[in-house]
């Protein structure tokens, strides 16, 4: 039974940035999109062209409302901003590489590794605090077929709430950039759509991708 107001829901991540190509953590901080991830933008307006959404939303970083732009204009839809569907905050580790992490905070990815959904960024947030915005972000998409535009750490919490499946379970889940996520929300099966087709990703319970690096 479908406790949710939509018949689908779409997920999709921003293009990729310079910051991405460089291996370094944006969070709440934003570099621009690469050529690549303007193509990733147009490519998500391509795939989601066909699947009539009728409202879109965005995180209000840059990288994804400038890809949220790209698709608007090819769906004649405005974006609306949410808040809350911002990526989670890195703090003070923020534009940093992994081995500049370990330099200026040596033991800091082991510790995270331990316990990785209530592991807080220092100066930053968690998993667990991105949880709680994600579930109130909800709150805030209208429509049958809502289209999000937002990061791929805070779209782990977001695909926890929409689906109810537990913290470890979402921590798995990749998306990569020009990829959409297409939930059916009345038969809880979700598919990743990409320039090359589409694969079943989920379904009543099974999670079939491979395990997220970050």
């Amino acid at each position: 039974m479908n406790r949710w107001p939509w018949k689908e829901v779409f997920l999709a991540r921003h293009g990729e940035t310079v910051w991405n190509r460089e291996k370094r953590r944006q969070g709440r901080l934003d570099s621009p999109l690469t050529e690549a991830g303007i193509e990733n933008a147009e490519q998500v307006a391509e795939l989601v062209a066909g699947m009539a959404p009728d409202r879109l939303y965005s995180s209000p970083l840059g990288r994804a409302r400038a890809t949220a732009e790209i698709v608007g204009r090819r769906l004649g839809i405005p974006a609306t901003v949410v808040d809350d569907l911002a990526e989670i905050d890195h703090g003070e580790v923020g534009g940093l590489t992994n081995a500049e992490i370990e330099e200026l905070f040596p033991g800091l990815a082991e510790r995270r590794r331990a316990d990785k959904y209530r592991f807080r960024f220092p100066g930053g947030e968690s998993y667990a605090d991105a949880d709680v915005r994600a579930r109130r972000s909800w709150g805030a998409v209208h429509g049958a077929r809502p289209l999000i535009v937002t990061h791929e750490m805070v779209g782990r919490m977001l695909i926890r709430n929409l689906l109810g499946i537990e913290p470890a379970e979402a921590l798995r889940w990749n998306h990569p950039h020009g990829t959409v996520l297409r939930f059916d929300m009345v038969t809880r099966r979700v598919v990743l759509v990409s320039s090359e087709g589409s694969r079943e990703v989920f379904a009543y319970g099974a999670t079939i991708l491979s395990r997220a690096s970050n």
